[in-house]
């Protein structure tokens, strides 16, 4: 029998409704901030449609610099550190997860300790430098590889796996490594992908690291070059830095490059969402159930 909707269910649908609409109409207006002509802006005549598509704000962005080479960096230094922080984390929690770990209370100590406690910024530059990594993608992902937070919320999931499905593997000859790769892991897909989602976002967004340890520009990830385009943009000189990237200034505002940069920059992660939603929200609860 199909069940009712009544009056209270009726409001919180509402209010959800409402609540993703003011969540959703902020990106829209970007969205069509960045395709409108300037002659809309200036008459206040921007809808939730753009009048006349315009394709000069894009025009200008990547004709400021080398962004289509800052836009393979950043794809290059997510996926090679989505991939580092995800194998290093689980190899790190499945360990910590195991009872007949000797030390295991040490070593939570040390790992809950370097939650709070850290070299601080000048110390890191002299070790990634001495290592000899700067200007390369191993000093945006290696120095960030692990993640505390991220280790225990694996651990505690991994921690909720009944132990009677890792007992029948080992009495059938199956290794440590086996039983991670063919049982726990498969068993783990919605917490890896909660925890591979919050890295992409991560390196995606990062920028502070690319400015200190990138010095040629060829290596400039699509943020810092986004930050540069911004810093440097003059209201009072658009005409001839708009001029210089082959766009039409009579059809630009600083307005339309400010929106644009937004979608540029969040486009391909918040495409990359919705794939992994369905286990998004099933590994944060599970990652955090069992201490």
């Amino acid at each position: 029998m199909k069940k009712k909707t009544n009056l209270f269910d009726w409001i919180i649908i509402i209010l959800i409704s409402f609540f993703c609409l003011t969540i959703l109409y902020p990106v829209w207006n970007q969205i069509v901030l960045s395709f409108s002509s300037a002659s809309e802006m200036r008459t206040l005549q921007i809808s939730m449609w753009p009048e006349k598509w315009s394709l000069e704000a894009y025009k200008f962005i990547f004709g400021f610099g080398n962004i289509g080479r800052a836009y393979f960096n950043t794809i290059l230094r997510t996926i090679v550190g989505t991939l580092m922080i995800v194998s290093v984390t689980v190899l790190a929690a499945y360990p910590l997860s195991r009872k007949d770990l000797p030390f295991r209370g040490f070593f939570m100590t040390i790992f809950v300790i370097a939650m709070f406690v850290s070299g601080g910024m000048i110390p890191s530059y002299l070790l990634v430098k001495n290592l000899g990594l700067l200007n390369s993608v191993w000093a945006l992902v290696l120095p960030n590889a692990l993640n505390v937070t991220y280790v225990i919320i694996v651990r505690n999931f991994f921690l909720s796996i009944s132990p009677s499905i890792e007992e029948s593997a080992i009495m059938d000859g199956a290794s440590p490594f086996q039983i991670l790769l063919k049982i726990i892991l498969p068993l783990s897909k919605p917490i890896i992908v909660t925890i591979a989602l919050w890295a992409a976002v991560y390196h995606w967004n990062e920028w502070f690291m690319a400015q200190i340890y990138i010095q040629d520009q060829n290596l400039d990830v699509l943020q810092t070059v986004v930050r540069k385009m911004l810093m440097n943009v003059d209201a009072s000189r658009m005409d001839t830095q708009i001029a210089s990237t082959g766009a039409n200034a009579s059809e630009l505002l600083l307005a339309n490059v400010r929106a644009a940069t937004v979608v540029v920059s969040i486009g391909p992660i918040v495409l990359l969402y919705p794939f992994a939603q369905k286990y998004f929200i099933q590994g944060l609860q599970l990652g955090a159930v069992k201490g």
